[in-house]
């Protein structure tokens, strides 16, 4: 079950409540699922109780309890409990994983993209000619349109062709047409529009290449002076691109190493995996959030997450001496495989590559 799939599920929670008359409100458009923090327990958490206490007019832990007994009888979940002062915490069963890892292999690197096209919003994105913002411009213009939006993008001055060329930075200038999502969409009016301004890049990023160049403009958060060293790719633990880009090398690495010993992966239940199954079916709602709040950063610290959060699997996903490849192997290694696609799927937001050799 994704974030997405709970989201609606704790929704409808709400709606039977409404409906039974054991809550007197309106039901919100959307219920915020996330890992739980500190205190929390299981794999997801909302504080959906909280949102509702108020114009329900009863203690936020009474209502988490009537939202609770609702999650329970729809025995999807392995256990629902409340902690805090009204927070949700849902325990997926063993299966859960194993869906979530069928559904990513089987969306690829599109898996937290919208499925259902163009969603009817347009976006015109504005930036000057800097080479931080041009580059920042492009990935937030790659996520709006990874989550349905149509995208126009202007910019004020003329790029230097090497943003395009080396930097891989394709964004258009002002009079160009609305990018449209397909033959049946010719023009569409921008119902939204952002301005890109990021703190400047110190120093010419092009010398280091599209990557490493890439990665030092859109891992700072806008507001922060990025860094233009060019020991972005050095193989160091204390790199983090290095990471996320060894992790996602050592997955594609294991399925080789997997087919050469006669074995393939095989979605299943996957024991002390938590952390990463819960990082993996957060992906989609760091997606979009990161494209509703035009913020590559956020994406690009999330995949960090991912890497380090497949990092200590990795090592049990092949059998050992004369062992023999079991279920649990297979598991592993589709659980393996899953976190290669979301990190690979990630940098290409980003417009970063994900080699298979490292």
């Amino acid at each position: 079950m994704t974030p997405a799939e709970l989201s609606r599920t704790v929704l409808h929670a709400v709606r039977r409540a409404v409906d039974e008359g054991e809550l007197s409100v309106t039901v919100p458009e959307r219920a915020v699922v996330a890992p739980p923090g500190p205190g929390g327990r299981g794999d997801y958490a909302t504080s959906i109780a909280l949102q509702l206490a108020r114009a329900a007019g009863r203690p936020p832990r009474d209502v988490a309890e009537v939202l609770r007994a609702r999650l329970l009888d729809e025995r999807r979940f392995a256990d629902v409990v409340v902690t805090g002062p009204g927070f949700l915490n849902v325990s997926l069963h063993s299966t859960a994983s194993a869906d979530l890892v069928d559904e990513i292999l089987r969306r690829g690197r599109r898996y937290g993209h919208t499925a259902s096209g163009f969603s009817g919003s347009a976006l015109e994105i504005h930036c000057r000619a800097e080479v931080r913002a041009v580059v920042v411009t492009d990935v937030v213009a790659r996520l709006a349109r990874s989550q349905g939006d149509v995208v126009r993008v202007s910019c004020t001055g003329r790029p230097v062709p090497e943003w395009k060329s080396v930097l891989g930075a394709d964004i258009t200038t002002p009079g160009s047409p609305v990018i449209t999502p397909g033959p049946h969409v010719t023009h569409v009016i921008p119902d939204r529009s952002v301005t890109v301004h990021p703190v400047p890049a110190p120093a010419d990023p092009v010398p280091l290449g599209r990557d490493a160049a890439r990665w030092a403009l859109l891992h700072p958060a806008a507001h922060d002076r990025p860094k233009i060293p060019g020991d972005h790719l050095v193989q160091r633990e204390c790199n983090p691109l290095f990471r996320v880009r060894y992790a996602h090398a050592r997955t594609r690495a294991l399925l080789r190493n997997a087919s050469d010993l006669g074995f393939h992966p095989e979605p299943g239940p996957v024991s002390a995996a938590e952390a990463l199954t819960a990082v993996l079916g957060d992906h989609p709602r760091v997606l979009a959030a990161t494209a509703t709040q035009h913020t590559p950063d956020r994406l690009a610290r999330h995949l960090i997450a991912v890497a380090d959060a497949v990092m200590p699997l990795l090592p049990a996903v092949l059998p050992l001496g004369e062992e023999k490849p079991s279920a649990a192997h297979r598991a592993r290694l589709a659980l393996a495989e899953a976190a290669g696609t979301v990190l690979a799927g990630g940098l290409s937001l980003l417009g970063i590559d994900a080699p298979d050799h490292l």
